[in-house]
């Protein structure tokens, strides 16, 4: 098929044209988005077979001239029959160092290469490190310093850092110029590998460091303090960018994660920013109200009003006595929920009282509304 048409442009479109056409139908028929479909597949090599040509002004000028004559002869890709296509196997590789692996690539991540970062040789970076940790509910309420304690990749103190002994500066790669890839033609397309000579580093280091072979790094154990903050929540992740392994030869260090974990308290549990807390009292203490001691979790003691016939169940507040809260001087509150504690092992005496108090007593408004209830559930049987 003409190449024009196969990119849906007129013979007179400019390059602006063809590059906005080829992008929507390369987004529209690429593999990763069709999978399994070979129309699709075969639509996109012809798309891309198409684009290789028009992009090019000397191509596009041999095209317009000759038509697919213009590639009859063409050596490095085996030649081209009278359909266009290369009397060779066309192989597409969408990995690293396909010559579409960038473009789409920018495509489908915003122009981020695998790793989510712009232009980075993934392999210099350093490795992100992570270390898990524990704490008690009041140390998540006043924050903890904890000295960490790891072993990992360091910067070499005998190279600096270059892989070079004695620090001398690694030189650029004569082979590709310090970029770290290789282009080259195959037939019309422009294949870009990585560098072979330089592994991708784009530099070549004469004289290894005999420390850390040329690496720029050793490893060896590393202390350091890290600052959990008052009111972390448990499963919080502390990430600490550049603390990581060390990258290769002067490569951005990876990052550092804490993972902190909190202890189940024995007499409190945290919703958020709120502590809650069971607290029993004595069903006199219910009937009649009166004031309860109650713990808190910056370890001092608060009094708790309880007013006239509290029922068991119910939840009293105390302000700003619950969890403190990253970055604000301000705390949760307090959540005590009363539970009416029945008294056992009585004497014969406190037996006889509590009937003779149950005989006079009338004022049980939950029973009484309770038992009308189900008396009028019956009668509708």
């Amino acid at each position: 098929m003409d190449y024009y048409e196969t990119l849906g442009v007129s013979r007179s479109a400019s390059d602006e044209e063809i590059k906005k056409a080829y992008r929507k139908m390369a987004i529209k028929y690429h593999p990763d988005k069709n999978k399994g479909d070979k129309e699709a597949e075969s639509k996109f090599k012809s798309i891309n077979e198409a684009y290789e040509t028009l992009k090019d002004p000397q191509k596009k000028a041999a095209y317009d001239r000759f038509g697919h004559d213009a590639y009859k002869n063409a050596s490095a890709g085996g030649g081209f029959n009278q359909n266009g296509f290369s009397s060779q196997e066309f192989h597409f590789d969408f990995g690293d160092g396909s010559p579409f692996s960038d473009i789409f690539e920018g495509f489908f991540s915003g122009g981020m290469d695998r790793s989510g970062r712009r232009g980075e040789r993934t392999e210099m970076r350093g490795n992100d490190l992570r270390y898990d940790t524990t704490i008690t509910l009041e140390e998540a309420f006043r924050g903890k310093d904890i000295e960490l304690k790891l072993r990992t990749h360091v910067k070499c103190d005998n190279c600096k850092g270059t892989g070079s002994e004695g620090g001398v500066p690694p030189k650029s790669c004569p082979s590709c110029r310090g970029s770290g890839k290789m282009r080259f033609s195959q037939g019309f397309f422009m294949v870009e590998k990585t560098c072979t000579a330089c592994n991708g580093t784009g530099h070549i280091i004469e004289n290894s460091c005999k420390t850390c072979n040329g690496s720029g790094r050793v490893n060896k154990p590393r202390t350091m303090n890290i600052s959990i903050p008052a009111g972390i929540e448990d499963g919080a992740r502390i990430r600490l960018a550049g603390e990581g392994e060390t990258g290769i030869r002067g490569g951005r260090s990876g990052d550092l994660y804490i993972f902190v974990s909190i202890k189940p308290h024995k007499l409190f549990r945290r919703e958020r920013n709120s502590i809650h807390c069971d607290v029993p009292i004595s069903f006199v203490t219910a009937t009649l109200g009166g004031e309860v001691e109650v713990p808190t979790i910056d370890g001092k003691k608060a009094m708790i009003k309880v007013p006239v016939g509290t029922q068991s169940g119910q939840i009293l507040k105390l302000r700003e006595k619950g969890m403190s809260i990253i970055r604000s001087s301000t705390r949760g509150d307090m959540m005590v929920h009363i539970i009416v504690e029945t008294p056992v092992n009585l004497t014969d005496r406190q037996k006889e009282l509590l009937r003779e108090f149950d005989k006079d007593c009338n004022s049980n408004p939950k029973s009484d509304g309770f038992f009308a209830k189900v008396k009028e559930f019956w009668q509708e049987l």
